[in-house]
């Protein structure tokens, strides 16, 4: 059937918000611009209401719909592998309602990360998590359940949903969860979608959870001679009870890239390796908890204990902390993975990583989140010609995962599956477990129109 692209003008309120060929670059892939895909039309919506009537009428067609929000994704997700239309929601930006009343917002899902917890924060609430690039949309960070760096304290995107507003492949528009604390009622349809990469639906507004913002928040950094007695102070940090809200693992050859991509200084520079930590909460709570993490970790063998009492110095830290990914890229292609063991096999892991590392000649770059055991690496290219990457990162991925599966751990902490690690999801997860996501994709999305490139989906 002969699909005529320019009946979809009539869905939506002016033309401005369609291009059909011609389609630019940013809406062919993902934030590392490696993969390409191909698109018949973009369609930027500004209503749940159009959004029905575009998947109805691609439904009706058997046309694919790839989402898009704000276009960060690391693992292909945004990238359109078998045409037809992305559906880019970022004109769906608005935030609804603050309820102080039930502690929510509700907003739509193309409102940025950053713009949304600025909000919230200025009203004297708090919105925690907190993933790395502050500039993604609420609805990406929704549809791959995103975690960041305060999730050891306050857990995952997951956490925080409390209601979804999603329009069905065939265009039928439902809400699932609600701004009820408490929910045993059927099957929690809310939290399928959560984490579901746009596969099984299109979210359009989000009843989100809110907190009365911490008093205080401070950050340490914790220096240490090696990665491995940095690790290895991490359980007992966590069995001290003192509640930390961040802590993440650093190596200072990745710190070095930092700084220079930011032209910045981290402090005490003769260190091998640190941990980063943040506490909030009341005052004297936040002070205790400082007090007594000091001294356990300089009982331990940590280098020094210093505080970020410095406004700047804070932020520069930060700031450091938050581009590596980035810092990395801009020296060399890399393949970023975003690996969860269990924490008290991330020690074990990493070791494997450097020993990989040395075997192979292939440099790993690593860092993470040390209090929830999420790995996240850069397989550094270096001078390797295309023939010998493709090649030798194939390999080494592949070893990278079976080994977090040996130690009990999962492909993916917070990144999605999409296209780059389809293959190692699949070859690591039992049939019986796959077989039951494609019953649901298909209860869902029975002609497989939205997202059906990645994961679970082939």
């Amino acid at each position: 059937m002969s699909v005529q692209y320019d009946d979809l003008k009539d869905l939506v309120k002016n033309e401005n918000q369609i291009m059909i060929d011609n389609i630019p670059d940013e809406y062919l892939t993902d934030t590392l611009k490696r993969l390409r895909g191909y698109a018949d039309v973009v369609i930027k919506p500004t209503s749940t209401e159009e959004v029905s009537k575009i998947l109805k009428w691609a439904y009706e067609r058997e046309v694919p719909v790839t989402p898009r929000g704000a276009g960060t994704n690391l693992v292909g997700s945004t990238v359109p592998d078998h045409g037809g239309i992305v559906l880019d929601l970022s004109l769906m930006n608005h935030i609804l309602e603050l309820d102080y009343e039930t502690l929510t917002a509700t907003i739509e899902a193309g409102v940025l990360l950053q713009d949304f917890q600025q909000y919230v924060e200025e009203k004297g609430l708090f919105y925690p998590p907190d993933p790395g690039e502050k500039t993604a949309s609420i609805g990406g960070n929704i549809s791959t359940n995103a975690g960041g760096m305060r999730a050891v304290k306050y857990g995952v995107t997951r956490d925080y949903v409390m209601g979804l507003e999603i329009v069905l492949a065939d265009g039928r528009i439902l809400n699932v969860g609600s701004k009820n604390i408490k929910d045993s009622s059927g099957l929690s349809l809310k939290n399928l979608i959560v984490g579901s990469e746009g596969t099984l639906a299109i979210i359009t507004k989000c009843i989100l959870k809110l907190i009365p913002k911490p008093e205080i928040s401070i950050s340490v950094v914790v220096p240490f001679d090696s990665l491995e007695s940095g690790l290895e102070s991490v359980l007992t940090i966590i069995k001290e009870n003192a509640n930390p809200t961040a802590i993440e693992f650093v190596e200072r050859k990745v710190i070095k890239l930092g700084e220079a991509f930011l032209k910045l200084s981290f402090p005490y520079p003769n260190a091998q390796a640190y941990i980063i930590l943040t506490f909030d909460g009341k005052k004297d709570e936040v002070s205790a908890n400082l007090s007594r993490i000091k001294e356990v970790v300089l009982h331990k063998s940590a280098l020094n204990f210093i505080i970020l009492d410095d406004k700047k110095l804070s932020e520069n830290v930060w700031k450091i902390r938050s581009v590596l990914v980035k810092a990395v890229e801009a020296v060399s292609e890399q393949e970023p993975v975003d690996i969860v063991v269990p924490i008290n096999k991330t020690l074990e892991f990493i070791k494997y990583v450097n020993k990989l590392e040395k075997e192979t000649e292939m440099q790993m770059v690593s860092f993470g989140h040390a209090g929830d055991g999420n790995v996240h690496l850069c397989v550094v290219r270096g001078n390797r010609v295309e023939s010998e990457w493709i090649k030798e990162k194939h390999e080494n991925m592949a070893k990278l995962y079976s080994k977090a599966y040996e130690l009990g751990g999962i492909t993916s902490g917070e990144h999605g599956i999409g296209l780059t690690k389809k293959e190692y999801f699949l070859n690591e997860t039992k049939n019986i477990n796959l077989e039951l996501m494609r019953k649901i994709k298909s209860d869902f999305d029975e002609k497989h129109i939205l997202n059906s490139h990645i994961s679970y989906n082939l």
